[in-house]
């Protein structure tokens, strides 16, 4: 397939991604690009991507290499992402909007678990908006559960379970409390621990506090109670995605065919983007073996001084990233 490469719509910690159209048809998608000898973790996405087939996830369109570029294509979402749509909302969403797309991550999440695959970095910045739904993307951080013996534990942070700060388990579990986490941040604009500044002592907190994020107030009984079985520092307790989506929080959710304000479906969302010309993450494998608290903590702040000062905002974070491609995928 013959296509012409667009503008950049936005950067990630290890590609950038542009928008793209073919010369045949005008049709516009999205193109992930990286070096080839850098693409390790890109074709990792590749090899995981091309093998779903769900409405609730990001499309695969196909893949190539140019240039010595390897590309990575991905249906295009005119909207951008829960985040943007969290800024053009004024800083959080209501609870109508909450209800019906954490029903549609739900069943993403259900589709990506039943076939044994943890995205391991469930987050706004990583769930498109698109005119037909919402979709998680961003594969980059995802593994197979029957990888056990891999210690290199992915994703962002301040979105991590506690286990997984612990450096004990990251399985489906962790894509559960993450999703609590992307509740609270669609509810109130910050991420789950928007009163800590520092982020060592604030992994500490996540791990080994024992205490869990601060619910919204204005959140309905039943929001509030959704949030405490996704929220259980201990995973065992937690609710299982399955039960997740038979609970009164999102049964009955009607999913918008079109996402408010009608306005931003009529204009190229993600063409108007700001696009920060250096990306504040840098990417990182974390092996996590039986150190101490404090040496597990240092582990995931290391070599990353872009993250220290900047707590609060989750751009500044490190994204912890396992390189190793698996060798089998097997898809029902």
């Amino acid at each position: 397939m013959k296509w012409t490469r667009g503008p950049v719509i936005g950067r990630g910690s290890s590609a950038t991604v542009y928008l793209a159209t073919t010369t045949a048809t005008g049709d516009r998608f999205a193109v992930k690009s990286t070096n080839l000898s850098t693409s390790v973790s890109l074709q990792k996405e590749q090899h995981i991507l091309s093998q779903l087939n769900s409405p609730n996830i990001i499309s695969y369109k196909g893949h190539d290499i140019s240039y010595n570029t390897y590309n990575l294509h991905m249906e295009y979402a005119p909207n951008g992402t829960i985040s943007d749509m969290i800024k053009k909302h004024g800083g959080s969403l209501d609870e109508c909007l909450i209800r019906s797309y954490t029903h549609q991550i739900l069943m993403g999440l259900d589709y990506l678990h039943m076939n044994n695959i943890v995205h391991c970095d469930i987050k706004c910045q990583n769930v498109l908006v698109c005119e037909n739904g919402v979709k998680i993307g961003d594969f980059g951080c995802a593994k197979f559960v029957e990888n056990r013996g891999n210690r290199a534990f992915s994703g962002t942070p301040v979105f991590m379970a506690p286990e997984v700060v612990r450096g004990e388990e990251q399985g489906f579990e962790a894509d559960v409390w993450a999703l609590g986490c992307v509740v609270i941040e669609m509810a109130t604009g910050f991420n789950p621990w928007p009163e800590i500044d520092d982020p060592i002592s604030g992994l500490y907190r996540i791990g080994y506090s024992g205490e869990v994020p601060e619910l919204p107030r204005w959140l309905s009984p039943e929001g509030k109670d959704f949030l405490e079985v996704c929220l259980r520092r201990d995973a065992r307790e937690r609710c299982t995605v399955k039960e997740l989506l038979r609970h009164p929080f999102v049964v009955g959710v009607k999913e918008f065919a079109k996402n408010s304000p009608t306005s931003v479906l009529n204009q190229d969302f993600w063409g108007c983007l700001e696009v920060p010309e250096t990306s504040p993450e840098t990417t990182q494998i974390v092996e996590i073996s039986g150190e101490s608290p404090v040496e597990r903590i240092r582990w995931l702040v290391k070599d990353s001084p872009l993250c220290l000062p900047n707590w609060i905002d989750e751009e500044g974070w490190i994204m912890i990233r396992s390189d190793q491609i698996e060798e089998s995928l097997k898809i029902s």
